[in-house]
């Protein structure tokens, strides 16, 4: 009955079947409470859609018993596509899982598995992902306080009937991309590698003891925290750690830029705009919406350049932070980001470093508030810093842009799938 349905944009295909007649087999994920300290099962959310691929969990449910877990596990060519969301744009995009993983997945995601007969999984991928296939999902979805793509609405959509070439040829570009991403990730861990055995810390094991006595002039006189995890044992073991680095230390106020004026947006000037949504997992910004001044939200206030890192200032987001790339030179980001420049550190290395277990409990140190935590700017500058050798500096430098390098060309791989289903729709050659 929604207006909405018989409003919305379409396209005629010469040539369709209904969603309902592709479908081998569909499941909802779990709806079980997830937690962060990694107890039980690792589950996949919408967060780690990497691309038209999937990436590791951030969470883990304890939740689920065995068989359940095993009912949920993702299996080669299974694709997943996001049931609800509260951003209408994020409803419906889709990711194939191109091997055999031992992870669940999150009730707000759904899988397929297509018959090969009518539709390949990642010639379906790339037609839900390409404009066409958005405005299938876009006229089903149903949009309220939260827009919602079940099941149920993805079997009314039409698909496109392609040929057994097309599919085979979308495949192949598919498998190609995801060849290309799994090398730029071994490229970034190389990097993270050479910066864990710069530091020493392959070996290194901060405290357990959850228990630490201070006085009160070496605690709240001196700091101002009254907070027990502020001063739990493990951050005096990592500050000694970074205190005895044989190249010695400074901290971050001493060796980087902080940009953070506020920059006032023009009504009527378009920018592009990130925000947490669009970090990727290896530092890289993914995407990011683009609209006037006038409509940014009123926390779009950054401005940022290329080769700036920019971090998350949140507890629960600390590690979002990427490498600003000439795509998004001028762009804005949000005011829940720091903007930083050294001429101390290289920008691969500083990105490195803040994705680093080191560096990221001590930002987790720093963070206060109470809706909000998160890190002031006071105590982001008195975090020290390991003035890592420039030798070392320049390795990790090679390994992150060799990882850009493979990474820009997944993309282009999948834009090309995305483009190749695109145009046989628009020849109409598409059986």
């Amino acid at each position: 009955m929604e207006s909405e349905f018989y409003n919305s944009d379409t396209v005629s295909y010469q040539n369709t079947i209904n969603a309902s007649q592709i479908i081998d087999f569909s499941q909802y994920g779990t709806s079980k409470e997830l937690n962060e300290i990694g107890k039980g099962y690792p589950v996949l959310r919408l967060n780690e859609f990497n691309y038209s691929f999937i990436s590791h969990p951030d969470k883990y449910c304890s939740l689920l018993d065995m068989d359940t877990y095993r009912s949920l596990q993702l299996r080669k060519d299974d694709v997943l596509i996001c049931r609800t969301n509260g951003n209408p744009k994020f409803v419906g995009r889709s990711a194939i899982v191109p091997k055999d993983y031992d992870y669940a997945f999150a009730s707000y995601l759904f899988r397929i598995r297509p018959n090969r007969k009518y539709i390949n999984s990642a010639t379906l991928v790339a037609f839900l992902n390409s404009k066409y296939g958005r405005l299938e999902i876009e006229k089903y979805s149903m949009v309220g306080n939260q827009a919602n793509f079940s099941p149920a609405k993805f079997r009314e959509i039409s698909i496109p009937v392609f040929s057994k070439g097309l599919n085979d040829e979308i495949e192949d570009i598919t498998y190609r991309a995801f060849h290309k991403l799994e090398m730029s990730e071994s490229l970034y861990s190389e990097a993270a590698n050479e910066m864990l055995d710069c530091l020493n810390l392959n070996d290194f094991t901060a405290s357990s003891n959850p228990c630490n006595v201070k006085t009160l002039k070496e605690s709240f006189i001196e700091t101002g925290r009254l907070d027990a995890e502020y001063y739990q044992l493990k951050y005096d073991d990592i500050l000694h750690h970074i205190q005895v680095y044989k190249n010695g230390s400074k901290d971050l106020g001493e060796i980087c830029e902080i940009k953070d004026a506020n920059f006032t947006p023009q009504k009527n000037v378009s920018y592009k705009y990130v925000e947490l949504a669009n970090i990727g997992k290896y530092g890289n910004i993914i995407g990011c919406s683009q609209q006037k001044g006038e409509f940014l939200p009123s926390r779009a206030r950054r401005i940022i350049s290329k080769n700036d890192v920019i971090i998350s200032s949140l507890e629960g987001s600390l590690d979002s932070c990427a490498l600003v790339e000439e795509d998004y030179d001028g762009a804005l980001c949000s005011t829940g980001f720091y903007v930083l420049k050294s001429n101390v550190l290289n920008p691969e290395t500083l990105l490195v470093m803040f994705k680093s277990p080191l560096i990221k409990d001590l930002m987790k140190k720093g963070c206060s508030g109470t809706i909000l935590t998160a890190i002031g700017r006071q105590e982001l500058e008195c975090i020290p810093i390991p003035l890592i050798q420039q030798e070392i500096q320049e390795e990790i430098a090679k390994h992150v842009q060799n990882s850009i390098a493979l990474r820009k060309e997944s993309l282009q791989l999948l834009e090309d799938a995305k483009l190749t289903v695109e145009e046989a729709i628009q020849n109409g050659g598409v059986k």
